[in-house]
This record gives C-alpha cells, structure tokens and sequence, in this order.
C-alpha cells in the first residue's frame, strides 16, 4: 500500500522540536540539522543560521571554521592530541572536502557517505557551530575596555602597607587579605571547550570571562570582604544573576543564630573587639559546611571545593574614539568650504556612527579564606582536575552517537 503524497506535508522533526519548544540543546540532539537533500536546500539553512553561501568571503570563513573545528578535535579529543582521548581516526573522506555544503550532505545521509562518516560530519558541524558563537560575541572586540572598568572598581580599595602586607581598605574598615587575583581573558580554546559542554552553548552565556578572587586570613574576614563590597557599591546586589550565587564554606543560616547570640554578650559584657572576634570566630568554624558539600551550580566542580562566589553585571561605557577622530577632520574640513572633497565630507551623515555604546557584563567574584583555598588547589579540587573533567564531559556530549554506534558507551 502505497503512503499517500500529502503525508510529506505533516512528517514532523521530533527531535529538534524538542530543542525550539522542548529545552534541549541542538548539541544533544540525535541529528544537529533537519533531513537536507540538495546544495540548494543547505544553501536555504545557511541563509536562515545567517551565512551567506553565495558570498566568496562568508564561504571562506566558514571553510576555516570547518579546518578549526577538524584541527580543534583531533587536538583535545583524539588520542593523536590527547593521550587521555578516544582512540580514533577521522576518516579520510572528512580531508577531501573542499565545499562545507558537502560535509552538510554528508552529515544528513544524502551523499555516498557510510554511516560512520555521517556521524563524523555531525560531530565536525557541532563543533563548527560552536566556534561561530564563540567568534560571533560583538562584546569581545571592547574586552579590554571591560577589564579595565571592572577591575578599577576593586583596584582603588587595595592597599599595602610598609611591610607589604595586602589590606581592602577604605574609612573604618581595614581587612586582611591573603592574595588579590583577577582571572585574565579565557584562552579562545578554553571558550570553546565550555561552550561544547554548556547546554545553552552560546557565547553570551559565558559569565566567568572576567574574575575576581579575595583570599583572605578567615572564614569571618570572607563575610566582611562580602559587606564591604555590598556598602561600598563595588557590587550592586539588584546587578546580580543569582542562579549563579554559591556558597560552600559558611552555613550563614546557622551562623546568623550564633552571631546574634554574640553581638548580644558583647553589648551585655561590655566586649573588647578583640574578645569579640575571638568569640565569632570559634562559632564561625562550628557553622562550616562540611567538605562534599553539594553544589548545583557546576557538575564538573570538585565536592570538595570549598568557596563564596556570586556573578554580577556591570554596565560598561564605551566611548567610540574614531568619532572624535572623524569631527575634528570634518572641523578642518569647513575651511575649505568650497573643495568638492570637503563638502562631500560635511554632507556625510554622522548619525549611523555610534557615539558610545553601553552595555552590562557579566563577571564572577569568589571569596575564599586560605584554608580552603588551599585545599581547593590540591588533589580532585584543583584547576587542571576541572579542566579535564570538563573535556571528557564536551567529548561525551559531542561523539554521544558514534561511541552509541560502535558500542562504547
């Protein structure tokens, strides 16, 4: 019995309904792309993802994105970069292609590919995409700009004394720090590694780019760099993203009881400062969650890990400096009034440059005291642990349906 013709009409996707309406990840779909039959159906999906095919520029950028992403996989999750990755080849047919429509037919089936090679395809494709947004992010090309602001904000509060020791200081408050340290720009590499293994996996939703860390002497001295920070407007709780807000060292509910007790007995005592310290801090170290303390926020993040950290936006200013470059040769411009080339100048419309541009951005502060930032760099807890984790997690995610097909998961 033969299927009638207008069923063609009503065959749904289900799999990437699911990642428009569904919250999944085109990354964790079964097939990243839609059945696509012909050159001029991949011609109509690069139009609508924004390429344009028939451009000799944008062909060329996306053939180099297309060598990027072979390169970038052979380099952190095969064997022949990676001792710790898969022990596999890509396949030969992959290097022929001189046209990324082709490796579109190759990942739908609809070129003489074997289904190995078609997998392969979607892997390379999935990383391809990867790497456009991590290329795509317009406020990467002001990332100076937005260090320089961020870090100025925290830079006029340190201080050192004779002795070198490091204080935040301002007025009344003079806190001991250990160690003051700001995260320099991810490596482009580092980006896409946490794109791949992100399930919104755009670049925008990056939010550790810029970091800030506060070692300090205490588990107290961590709440008082907080309270300084909040009083003297370096951070603006109304600016922060609080799904990203973690604290793994103090239980501050079981805490503010105890505190409360405190602050009591010092006004009922009479108290010296130093009597009172030493009282908060004992109870400070009874109301420390314990190490394996869970944390929702990151699955690659040791148990052990042990910090305060929160992601707040600040609203960056750029001033555009080619627009006060362009006015003052349109100001010498007007002396020459009568010159073609100077009135064509003068009747240029100036509205379309942009005077200066604004914008939040996001960046991450973590507090730690120096016991626990100690343990947090040793052993399961430290960097290049989570790194890798991190890399086995985005190969898992990546090569999810060869490794289903050759059986090796």
């Amino acid at each position: 019995m033969s299927r009638p013709d207008y069923l063609n009409k009503y065959i749904f996707d289900w799999d990437l309904f699911n990642v428009v309406v569904g919250g999944k990840s085109a990354l964790d779909s079964r097939f990243l792309i839609s059945q696509i039959y012909n050159v001029e159906q991949v011609n109509s999906f690069l139009k609508g993802y924004g390429l344009d095919p028939n451009d000799p520029v944008s062909r060329a950028e996306l053939f180099g994105n297309f060598q990027e992403a072979m390169q970038f996989i052979r380099r952190y999750f095969l064997k022949e970069g990676d001792p710790e990755g898969l022990d596999m080849k890509i396949p030969n047919s992959l290097y022929m292609i001189t046209d990324v429509r082709d490796l579109f037919l190759m990942a739908t089936g609809n070129s003489e590919s074997e289904h190995e090679e078609r997998l392969w395809a979607e892997i390379v494709l999935k990383v391809m995409h990867t790497i456009l947004h991590a290329d795509k992010d317009l406020r990467s090309n002001y990332f100076n700009i937005i260090q320089t602001q961020i870090f100025d904000r925290f830079y006029k509060y340190l201080h050192r004394d004779s002795d070198n020791n490091l204080f935040l200081k301002h007025g009344e408050y003079n806190i001991p720090l250990i160690d003051f340290e700001t995260k320099s720009k991810k490596t482009r590499d580092s980006v896409i590694i946490k794109l791949l293994h992100k399930a919104e996996n755009v670049a925008e939703e990056l939010f550790d780019r810029v970091g800030i860390r506060f070692v300090t002497k205490s588990k107290f001295d961590c709440i008082n760099v907080v309270k300084f920070l909040i009083e003297k407007n370096v951070v603006i709780p109304h600016n922060i993203k609080p799904s990203r807000s973690v604290n793994t060292i103090i239980d501050l509910e079981k805490f503010k009881k105890k505190y409360s007790g405190i602050v009591k007995m010092a006004i009922r005592n009479n108290l010296s400062e130093e009597r009172f310290l030493a009282a908060v801090n004992r109870e400070i170290n009874e109301c420390s969650f314990f190490e394996g303390t869970e944390s929702e926020r990151n699955a690659h993040t040791s148990k052990n890990y042990q910090s305060i950290q929160f992601t707040c936006r600040q609203l960056i200013k750029y001033k555009n400096p080619f627009l006060t470059e362009f006015l003052s040769i349109r100001k010498e411009a007007k002396k020459d009034a009568d010159s073609p080339i100077s009135q064509r100048f003068m009747n240029l419309d100036t509205s379309l440059i942009a005077r200066d541009v604004r914008f939040f951005y996001p960046y991450e502060v973590q507090v730690v005291d120096d016991l626990s930032h100690n343990q947090n760099t040793q052993g399961e807890a430290s960097h290049i642990e989570y790194k890798k984790a991190q890399r086995r997690s985005a190969m898992k995610r990546v090569f999810k349906e060869l490794l289903a097909y050759k059986n090796l998961i």
